[in-house]
């Protein structure tokens, strides 16, 4: 009966997580492709809380079955969320600081995610992919370059790595359950 409850648990966490980042990857990217502020910043707060939410709960998971680094990364990887969400009611220009900060800790999250052996190949090599451009973004905000979250060549062409990451997540999960 408790192993039943469990597992049921398990499935409703994993749905959720799941949903989560679904619409993480999917607001972010939409956020990206906007021009009405308005709604580029409602795109990107949905996204941010769903990825917190998918986070924490996948951060939970691994901590749950002993791997500690993963479950971590979820964490850290949560944290750079929410740094960003702070930054998402601003104007683009006045978020600068909390997306350069958000995405070092994403590159941090991403790498304690992705070089574990705990997803699959091509989930991994997106999010390392993804971690190396967020750090080349981030180094530069950091120097002093006024790089705004929708600037090209980067981050712009960051987000489909992390977005095909996220769907490596979300493929686990549905194997899970």
């Amino acid at each position: 009966m408790i192993e039943a409850a469990d597992a049921r648990t398990r499935n409703v966490s994993n749905v959720i997580a799941g949903i989560g980042l679904a619409l993480g990857g999917l607001l972010g990217l939409i956020g990206t492709f906007v021009a009405a502020r308005n709604l580029q910043a409602a795109c990107w707060a949905v996204d941010g809380v769903g990825l917190i939410v998918a986070g924490v709960i996948l951060g939970l998971k691994y901590f749950r079955e002993g791997n500690d680094i993963i479950g971590a990364g979820f964490l850290v990887f949560s944290m750079g969320s929410a740094v960003m969400l702070a930054g998402t009611a601003t104007t683009l220009q006045a978020s600068v600081p909390s997306f350069g900060a958000g995405a070092a800790l994403w590159v941090a999250g991403l790498l304690m995610i992705s070089l574990p052996r705990e997803f699959a190949v091509w989930a991994r090599l997106a999010g390392l992919i993804a971690s190396v451009l967020f750090a080349t973004v981030a180094a530069g905000i950091f120097w002093g370059e006024q790089i705004l979250p929708t600037a090209r060549p980067l981050p712009y062409f960051a987000y489909p790595f992390l977005v095909l990451s996220l769907v490596g997540w979300i493929w686990k999960l549905r194997r899970a359950s």
